[in-house]
């Protein structure tokens, strides 16, 4: 039962952050999300159609070579 106690003097001793720190806190989540996910998305879409060039490539040059 100590370890409860102190969880909760742990929690009393905590300075939580007030409204506008919160706001700018989640502010700033949302934008690193967004840059990320922008990111990923652009890596996603050139690795995407590099796999689809090459697969093409690869694909017409195979049947070049059966003609």
């Amino acid at each position: 039962m100590r370890q409860t106690g102190s969880i909760f003097k742990v929690l009393k001793d905590t300075t939580w952050p007030d409204r506008k720190q919160r706001w700018h806190d989640f502010i700033s989540v949302l934008e690193y999300t967004a840059f990320f996910t922008v990111i990923i998305y652009a890596f996603d879409e050139l690795l995407s159609r590099a796999m689809s060039a090459l697969i093409n490539f690869l694909f017409y040059h195979k049947t070049l070579i059966k003609s």
